[in-house]
């Protein structure tokens, strides 16, 4: 008969035996709650290293301390997820000079009366009235000239803008083909001029903020009524002050005078950002905001395509079962609100995991000096035969089992032979 694998390795067999044994298993967890083991401890005198090791500790500490601790207050606890509430009104009042002089107010230049973070401001319009009927396509839409009914009926197939549903019919004398919808067609080729006065209009913003971790209600508008009155935002003068007049944001926004001409006849987009950044440390009544603004959309020169901001709205009625309306394409400022911010309150336990971390990092100094004495210094294999230790082990096979012995439990025998001698 064949032999069995145990037969044939018995060494092996006798490890494996060995190391699931009862015996050895009681051992490791006997070991384990009676012995204790600590890192070994090299003093090394060497001048470079040692300024290395306290320069690198240097470092660390002033960038513990000073960036971390102080400049972003690793000493409090945080709370940057405020609720926010932003209204805005707008008021003045403007002329508009078409078919003479006209005045409008906020009902008339605010489109639409609310919106979320936002408002617009209509600086510019063009107005057509028109009904439903059939007239001549828009010069603007291409391929629209015509001189006979067949190349009117040819282009309807593949139109893809258009203002209305094409009949097939060149209409005469515009020399256009027809078209079928609202009459006439609107013409935005010419642009008229902003509304004289759009400048002095006057923004009132609103905002309620709330920092839910720390129970903190904060408002932009403090309790001076007689003051918040008669202010107008000033960056430097009355950078609290929550009225903002058109003309003062349009030139901190922009600088080019022509630009700002072009955004009040074409439009823009601009962005009012608030601010919370508060240390609560210093009491509620010191938590302020600040204001800063800018431009979203692209400056006219910059932009080929699409520039400025506009869009179209109407209002119908109807007259002897006759529809019509007044489509109004209108040029304005919209203003986009952001809200942001981050309350601090001083908290022993922040304070105390960010030092255990400033702790640990320390150890970062040890790893770099190790580095350099190992590899970098002329006298290494020294460090490096003092730092590692190696233990030899040796196996002996009796019968079925193995012994495994190091140095180390060499010399306790030795030692325990000669007291019993």
């Amino acid at each position: 008969m064949s032999e069995s694998f145990c037969e044939k390795s018995q060494r092996h067999c006798s490890l494996i035996t060995y190391a699931f044994s009862p015996s050895h298993i009681k051992d490791i967890f006997v070991s384990m709650a009676t012995t204790y083991e600590t890192p070994k401890i090299i003093t090394i005198n060497s001048l470079p290293i040692a300024i290395t090791c306290r320069i690198v500790q240097l470092l660390i500490l002033i960038y513990a301390f000073v960036y971390i601790i102080w400049y972003k207050r690793g000493y409090q606890n945080r709370d940057s997820s405020l609720l926010s509430s932003v209204t805005l009104e707008a008021n003045g009042i403007g002329v508009y000079n078409k078919d003479g002089i006209m005045t409008v107010d906020n009902a008339d230049y605010i489109v639409p009366p609310e919106e979320n973070n936002a408002l617009f401001i209509m600086t510019n319009y063009i107005e057509t009235d028109q009904q439903r009927g059939l007239c001549a396509e828009s010069a603007d839409i291409r391929d629209s000239g015509c001189k006979q009914d067949l190349e009117c009926e040819k282009k309807r197939r593949n139109r893809v803008i258009w203002n209305g549903r094409w009949t097939g019919k060149c209409h005469q004398p515009e020399g256009r083909c027809e078209m079928e919808g609202w009459c006439p067609v609107e013409n935005d080729t010419v642009i008229p001029k902003p509304i004289i006065g759009t400048l002095n209009y006057t923004i009132f913003l609103r905002n309620f903020v709330e920092f839910t971790r720390f129970s903190v209600m904060r408002r932009n508008v403090l309790n001076d009524t007689s003051y918040f009155r008669t202010c107008r935002y000033h960056p430097e003068h009355d950078s609290l002050c929550p009225i903002f007049r058109i003309a003062d944001l349009l030139d901190i926004v922009e600088s080019d005078p022509e630009e700002r001409e072009k955004m009040m006849t074409n439009g823009a987009v601009l962005r009012i950002k608030i601010d919370w950044m508060c240390n609560l440390d210093l009491g509620e009544q010191e938590c302020k905001p600040s204001y800063s603004f800018g431009r979203l959309d692209s400056r006219f020169r910059d932009e080929r395509f699409s520039f400025g901001f506009n869009f179209r709205y109407a209002s119908h009625w109807r007259v002897n079962k006759t529809e019509f309306r007044t489509l109004k394409k209108a040029f304005g400022l919209r203003f986009i609100v952001t809200v942001n911010g981050d309350a601090g309150r001083f908290s022993l336990l922040v304070l105390t995991l960010n030092i255990g971390s400033i702790v640990g990092v320390l150890g970062l100094a040890t790893f770099i000096c190790d580095i350099v004495a190992l590899y970098f210094s002329e006298q290494g294999y020294i460090y490096r035969r003092q730092k590692f230790q190696s233990v030899h082990l040796k196996n002996k096979t009796i019968g079925a089992s193995t012994v495994v012995q190091s140095s180390v439990h060499k010399r306790k025998m030795a030692r325990k032979i000669k007291q019993r001698t």
